[in-house]
């Protein structure tokens, strides 16, 4: 599941492209229980596979993110975002 190349979208700067390695709910901060996060996520359309574009960021602590995922525009609190661990496509700088 992990390699160099995959890491957690809360980690993404804007610009990021790639796809959806795994969730793991795990690694998110306080908030929801890790199986509903999961379960919320998987709803929003992050599954393993899907493209996934960093559109947009917060002003203010760089939250909320706005992430294109397939066809459709989310907005995600970076918190939540670091439990999608995402793989970067070749043209893509890999944070840090």
């Amino acid at each position: 599941m992990v390699n160099q190349r995959t890491f957690s979208l809360g980690e993404a700067r804007i610009g990021f492209r790639g796809r959806i390695a795994a969730l793991d709910a795990n690694r998110a901060g306080p908030g929801l229980e890790p199986a509903e996060l999961e379960r919320r996520l998987i709803e929003l359309g992050f599954v393993e596979g899907a493209t996934v574009e960093l559109l947009h960021q917060g002003l203010f602590g760089r939250d909320p993110i706005a992430v294109r995922v397939a066809e459709g525009t989310i907005a995600l609190r970076r918190r939540e975002a670091m439990a999608i661990m995402v793989e970067a496509g070749a043209e893509t700088e890999v944070p840090a």
